[in-house]
């Protein structure tokens, strides 16, 4: 019974003095190679126990301002952190960054939510540069160079008006998706426009403004997004006061080949752009009444001629081009080459190709040095290159220093990176199908009827040939409202381009128009 009771040891001992066994015939164990792995393993362990992640639970970091607005001291609050959003089964999905402003002791005053467009774009622009309490000091129209970086105290801040609450898209900032998601499932007009309604009802509901007038404010693609946005919270429950466009794009499908309206869209912003740079002949004092000439001939004789295509007549074709040279300042043989249809890329390099120099996209004062003094279309886009640097610059000095607000995650300017694809459907409000090209102005037209009490305000500037303001007054006319909602609706204009915040001079008037304008919201 011993022995058999020592037999099963016996084959442990044996087994453990027995040599290592070969891996594979005739192989022997690569030790170096098991310990690069182990190696290799731990690195990449301690990598991803390192790895920056968007918080699910909600960050904030706050800190404490005052600035002076139109004579009086306005102390605030500061917020910048995490907008934690949820599907409709309460699951995180994404992390929506934000800086906040409140006026102390300001009671329940209007919120106003901005953000910027791209698609893709994070909100550093209109924040840095637009209504904060603070903004980037720049010059008008010049390249800010980094010597002249400088964030400053604004004067023209709308925290008089309103608390203010800046938000980045998903995959742009510091906003990530969360869990599963990634970037793909918001990158599209209608998810998009979902994230931003359910970061905005996410904000009211954590600070308690339900009962608090509420404004949403876009810029570019961001007045695209505001349609879809401003249906999608009538539907939720959540009525805003008021919707402000700046620079406005609603319409997407008559930029396609073959339609006409682009060309006439874009013409009037041409004329602006003429008159700035002295290329007309009889150059009129007044802009804003040379423009109301320039709007009559684009809405008869010139879009009576292109209507009629290649069927126009040699005759009609040389007296069209030929009011068209004396409003945009470019030769009459160069626009019948064009067929009357100039191309915004055909009008940058021609305006002052005598001087080699190509105009601005989002704003046409701006001029660059062409490299090809034959180039048919800019090399870059100088309205946008002379802001970026000091804007990024800035931002980044500020949220560390003064918002207090860290983080690991490189913050992005843009989601726009590889693998971003914009899904451009859109299931608009009271529409069956889906558009292929958006058009948010069905959206906007629904809301305002079931809203009658809303109001809504595009401001536009003559030189931004981004999202012309001659666009914004045809899609807004197309929405065909009633007269009683009509006067629901405001334009303003300024001398300046896409941002029309770069224009120091400009944004001290765009401040008082929108003082006035909330002063409205409770006026029927």
């Amino acid at each position: 019974m011993r022995l058999a009771s020592l037999a099963p040891l016996l084959a442990l001992s044996l087994i453990a003095a027995a040599p290592p066994a070969e891996s594979k015939l005739g192989e022997k164990p690569d030790r170096k190679a098991d310990a690069a792995k182990d190696h290799k393993d731990a690195l990449e362990a301690d990598a991803n126990a390192a790895w920056a992640r968007p918080p699910v639970d909600e960050a904030a970091a706050v800190s404490h301002g005052a600035v002076t607005v139109r004579g009086s001291r306005i102390a605030y609050t500061a917020t910048a952190g995490t907008l934690t959003i949820r599907n409709d089964d309460a699951k995180p999905i994404a992390s929506m960054f934000y800086t906040a402003y409140t006026k102390d002791g300001g009671g329940n005053r209007p919120v106003t939510f901005f953000y910027n467009g791209g698609p893709g774009s994070a909100t550093i622009y209109l924040h840095m540069g637009s209504f904060a309490p603070v903004r980037v000091a720049t010059s008008d129209p010049a390249y800010v160079a980094p010597s002249d970086y400088a964030l400053r105290p604004n004067p023209d801040s709308l925290i008089d008006k309103s608390d203010l609450v800046f938000i980045d898209a998903v995959g742009a900032g510091w906003s990530r998706p969360l869990g599963d998601k990634t970037g793909k499932d918001f990158w599209g007009v209608d998810p998009d426009a979902d994230a931003f309604a359910r970061g905005i009802m996410r904000y009211v509901t954590k600070n308690s403004r339900w009962g608090s007038p509420k404004v949403v404010f876009g810029e570019s693609y961001g007045t695209l997004r505001n349609g879809a946005v401003g249906a999608l919270l009538e539907d939720r429950g959540m009525s805003p006061s008021g919707i402000v466009f700046l620079s406005s794009i609603l319409n997407y499908g008559v930029r396609q080949p073959g339609y006409d309206q682009n060309t006439m869209t874009l013409f009037p912003t041409f004329a602006a752009t003429a008159w700035y740079h002295n290329k007309l002949a009889n150059r009129p004092a007044d802009l804003p009444a040379f423009l109301a000439e320039v709007r009559a001939f684009v809405a008869g004789p010139y879009a009576s001629a292109l209507t009629k295509g290649s069927a126009i007549s040699p005759e009609e074709a040389r007296s069209i081009a030929h009011q068209m040279s004396a409003y945009i300042g470019l030769p009459e043989d160069f626009i019948l080459r064009a067929q009357l249809r100039v191309s915004l890329g055909h009008f940058q390099t021609e305006l002052l190709r005598d001087r080699g120099l190509s105009t601005g996209r989002l704003d046409t004062r701006y001029l660059l040095p062409v490299g090809d003094a034959n180039a048919s279309s800019p090399d870059d886009d100088p309205a946008s290159t002379a802001i970026t640097g000091a804007y990024v610059a800035s931002f980044m000095d500020y949220a560390n220093r003064t918002l207090g607000y860290h983080s690991d995650m490189p913050y992005k300017p843009s989601a726009r990176e590889e693998g971003f694809d914009w899904v451009w459907k859109h299931k608009a409000a009271g529409e069956r199908g889906a558009q292929n090209n958006p058009n948010t102005a069905v959206d906007l037209a629904a809301t305002m009827r079931t809203n009658p009490a809303m109001k809504t305000l595009f401001l536009n500037g003559y030189y931004d040939a981004a999202t012309p303001f001659y666009g914004t007054e045809y899609d807004v006319a197309h929405m065909l409202l009633p007269p009683a909602l009509q006067k629901n609706v405001s334009f303003k204009y300024y001398p300046s381009g896409h941002m029309v915040y770069l224009n120091p001079a400009e944004l001290a008037h765009m401040h008082d128009d929108l003082a006035a304008w909330y002063d409205s919201l409770g006026a029927r």
